[in-house]
This record gives structure tokens, C-alpha cells and sequence, in this order.
């Protein structure tokens, strides 16, 4: 009788357990906020276009990675490219850029809350640079106005001066 409860209680714990192997395996993966606004971010695949200080810039949006990167493509008309990337990391998102100025600041978010609020990355660390006095940016925020347009304000640091540019892009048709 002994050895029949064992096996009885073994059998048990063995339907329990693939029972909750099952259920954790049908139920959808926790989304976070990060994946949240990621997924906003991803909206922005396409072309935009911009004018900053009489120059026309241009702003291609890709997803890449097997979707776990968007990719931003700069260009403004009488200037190099510039790339990008934006991606999640645990509750926050990296923001890597590959500046024509030769550096590559490397900013993240707190916990985001919502693009059309906007977004705003924080200089973390930044490579690439020759002197402490080197331009370069320290911060973005990213607000989606409407579908069809967005707005980026960038900081910057350049000689111990701080300073702010601001884009307003308008999605190419």
C-alpha cells in the first residue's frame, strides 16, 4: 500500500508539473513598457524629410535584426550620413549613434512612457572622442506629433557649451 501512494504521488507531481509546463508555454510573453514603445518606435519605418537652418535633411526609418533594431539613416544634404540604432534593452531602450563628428554617443531611456509624449534618451557614454571639448550630442527626445510628423530635439556639448537643435519631420508620401 506504501509503495502504491509513492508512485501515486509521483505520477501526480509529474501531471502538475507538465501542466505548468504547458500553461507557461501557451500564455503570451510579459510585454514590458520598453517593448511597448518599441513597437511605437517600429512606426516609424519610412522616409522623412526635414529643413534645419536652410538645409534639407533626410531621415530613413528601418527595421532590422529580425526586428529587434530600428535603424536611422541621417543625411543632411550638404553632409555625410549619419546612422542610428535603437533597441530594447530589459525596461529601457539604447540609443547608439554614429555621428559625422567621428564619436558615437551611447544614450538610453528610464522606464519610456509613450512616443506621441516623447521619448528622451540620456547620454550614458560616448566613444570616439579626441578631447573632452570634441561636439557632441548628450540627449534626444523623439515625439511623434501625428503619423505624419515628428519632432527631435537634440543637446548637445561643444567646448563645455551646451546647445539645442531641434528637427520637424514631415513623412515623404
Amino acid at each position: 500500500m506504501k509503495r502504491i501512494g509513492i508512485c501515486c504521488l509521483y505520477a501526480l507531481a509529474a501531471i502538475v508539473g507538465s501542466v505548468i509546463l504547458l500553461s507557461a508555454q501557451t500564455q503570451p510573453p510579459n510585454t514590458s513598457k520598453s517593448d511597448a514603445v518599441f513597437k511605437q518606435l517600429t512606426s516609424l519605418v519610412g522616409d522623412w524629410e526635414a529643413v534645419q537652418d536652410g538645409v534639407p535633411v533626410t531621415e530613413n526609418y528601418t527595421l532590422t535584426a529580425n526586428g529587434s533594431a530600428l535603424m536611422a539613416e541621417t543625411k543632411p544634404a550638404n553632409g555625410p550620413a549619419m546612422i542610428t540604432m535603437i533597441t530594447v534593452d530589459g525596461d529601457h531602450l539604447i540609443f547608439t549613434h554614429y555621428c559625422a563628428a567621428r564619436n558615437q554617443p551611447q544614450m538610453e531611456t528610464g522606464i519610456p512612457d509613450d512616443l506621441q509624449k516623447g521619448v528622451t534618451f540620456s547620454l550614458v557614454r560616448i566613444t570616439g572622442m579626441k578631447t573632452p571639448d570634441d561636439w557632441h550630442n548628450t540627449g534626444v527626445t523623439m515625439t511623434l506629433d501625428d503619423k505624419d510628423h515628428m519632432t527631435q530635439r537634440w543637446t548637445y556639448l561643444y567646448k563645455g557649451k551646451p546647445g539645442t537643435t531641434i528637427f520637424h519631420y514631415t513623412r515623404k508620401k
